[in-house]
């Protein structure tokens, strides 16, 4: 195998993980949302929707972070 093939594979891994480490990083915002609504026993996702909204932010800007290496 030669190297260039070696640094494609390693390239098409880094592109294939962003989803997966998105999706990671804003279902862990949603979930630690609602169990804080649920501790406080809010009628209202206050706590989900605050976190989801960091979480996703937080996803994109990792991401960019990562793609300007």
């Amino acid at each position: 195998m030669s190297n260039k093939d070696s640094d494609d594979k390693r390239s098409i891994r880094r592109y294939l993980n962003i989803p997966v480490q998105m999706l990671v990083i804003i279902g862990t915002g949603v979930f630690g949302g609602i169990q804080l609504d649920k501790l406080f026993k809010l009628n209202f996702p206050v706590f989900a929707l605050i976190l989801a909204g960091i979480s996703i932010f937080v996803a994109i800007y990792i991401t960019i972070k990562d793609l300007l290496k």
